[in-house]
């Protein structure tokens, strides 16, 4: 007997616009993809099966373990973003496809998960619009807007924790390609994050005394090569999102820290580099100095929300491939995200930036950004971002963040569209220096989140 299917692709699509356009955000069609997760542990009972499995969708074209090359693209264009299919049908981008993640608990950390169910319906916009409890105290932790009503809830959300954990530090390795593939330059560096609100796990918490007034501290330092070595850079970021955060930098010909200008965030802070201080995270930048956010689409996107760490390098480095020279991507695993929402902002608080707009395709699960595409003043496309992640635990090796296996990113790629140079970074287990990889490690805010941080750095 033929198999009858209750829903299909045009069950999807409709129900994704009905949604949207009543206004109703929260991930799930069938029901709250939070609330299936809290009663059984899986996203999947929110979604019908064809937005759960790769080979239910494409109708057995293809399924997990296959690889997507420009000779099967075709099947899943509407899976992707417009870049993406232009650098796997025109520079030989493959992406491999695995089955879909729907524990939640393995596509952010637990205890931001926790966080989340735990404080659902207590946050809310003050008078100026920054995100705070229903007592207009500063946030909590976990995701303010699990299911949110706006495209701005979606962008707040996020811009409040980028990394999702209380404090990282994560060692990088930078190669910076030109259009024909030559390796111009290569850096690493080390980067630092602690969020002051919303802490989960650190002490004290959820506010770091005496900073309930920031969200977060935040660098970037160089070690290598050496005419770039010492150089190093500190973010603090105020609560008000309506205000710029302060820069600082160290740079050894001068040994001595000056402030920077931080309106200036479309700009590179290391020679041959295609990450702007306004790309990190897909949102660099405070979310009221962006402004006319809307929804632009919502459905079902192809993105590397796990399978990104490569246990099989003793320092977590990828393999790449494609392009003039076949190291213009790194090896990437895809699966198939059930529902993203796309949002796009505009750079309204930037009157001299070369960007006009930019579209962020957001897990609407977690809201994390998957993607990023950027347009320039004249609505071309200008830049693309994006980023994979994992849970390091992939049954042959392990890296704990204390009790749980440890959830963050593992590579990303920033394409100048218009240039096709490329930036590709990878988070790695250690960089020169003795500098490794750190979690909820409360010494990361003495070690490089101050100022005298950075000329110890740098000297």
């Amino acid at each position: 007997m033929a198999h009858i299917r209750r829903f299909d692709r045009d069950y999807s699509r409709r129900e994704f616009l009905a949604n949207t356009a009543k206004g109703v955000l929260g991930a799930g069609l069938l029901t709250s993809a939070w609330s299936a997760f809290a009663r059984t542990g899986s996203t999947g009972p929110a979604y019908p099966d064809e937005l759960n499995s790769i080979e239910e969708y494409t109708r057995g074209k293809l399924k997990a373990g296959d690889v997507i090359t420009r000779d099967n693209a075709d099947v899943v264009k509407d899976l992707l973003d417009p870049v993406r299919y232009k650098q796997i049908t025109e520079m030989g981008r493959r992406l491999t496809l695995a089955p879909t993640t729907t524990d939640m608990n393995k596509l952010n950390p637990p205890e931001y998960i926790e966080a989340t169910l735990r404080n659902r319906g207590k946050a809310q916009f003050d008078a100026k619009g920054n995100v705070v409890t229903r007592e207009g105290k500063p946030w909590i932790g976990g995701n303010p807007f699990p299911e949110p009503q706006s495209a701005i809830e979606v962008f707040a959300a996020h811009t409040l924790s980028w990394g999702r954990h209380d404090s990282s530090f994560y060692p990088a390795k930078e190669y910076d390609l030109d259009e024909a593939g030559n390796m111009h330059y290569q850096y690493s560096t080390g980067w630092a994050e602690m969020a002051t609100i919303g802490r989960n796990v650190l002490e004290p918490k959820p506010y770091l005394t005496g900073h309930e007034d920031k969200v977060r501290y935040q660098s970037v330092f160089f070690v290598e090569p050496n005419d770039m070595r010492g150089v190093a850079y500190l973010n603090i970021w105020a609560y008000d999102q309506t205000q710029f955060p302060e820069l600082y930098g160290y740079l050894p010909a001068f040994k001595r820290v000056r402030r920077f200008p931080t309106n200036q965030r479309f700009e590179a802070l290391n020679p041959g580099s295609e990450l702007y201080l306004s790309d990190a995270w897909a949102a660099g930048d405070p979310f009221m100095t962006w402004g006319n956010y809307k929804i632009v689409h919502r459905g079902p996107y192809l993105a590397g929300v796990s399978g990104g760490w490569n246990s099989s390098h003793p320092n977590w480095e990828h393999k790449t491939h494609g392009g003039p020279k076949g190291s213009h991507f790194w090896d990437t695993t895809v699966e198939l995200v059930p529902e993203t929402i796309v949002v796009e902002a505009e750079p309204t608080m930037y009157p001299r930036a070369p960007v006009g707009k930019k579209r962020v395709w957001f897990d609407a699960r977690t809201f994390l950004p998957l993607c990023m595409v950027s347009y320039d003043r004249r609505g071309q496309m200008f830049r693309h971002f994006d980023g994979s992640f994992s849970v390091y635990d992939d049954g042959k090796g392990r890296v704990m963040d204390g009790k749980n296996p440890y959830w963050s990113w593992s590579t990303v790629h920033a394409y100048n569209v218009q240039t096709n140079r490329m930036t590709r970074i990878e988070q790695v287990r250690e960089i020169p220096g003795g500098f490794t990889m750190r979690v909820n490690d409360p010494s990361i805010y003495e070690k490089y989140l101050t100022i005298a941080a950075l000329q110890r750095l740098g000297g």
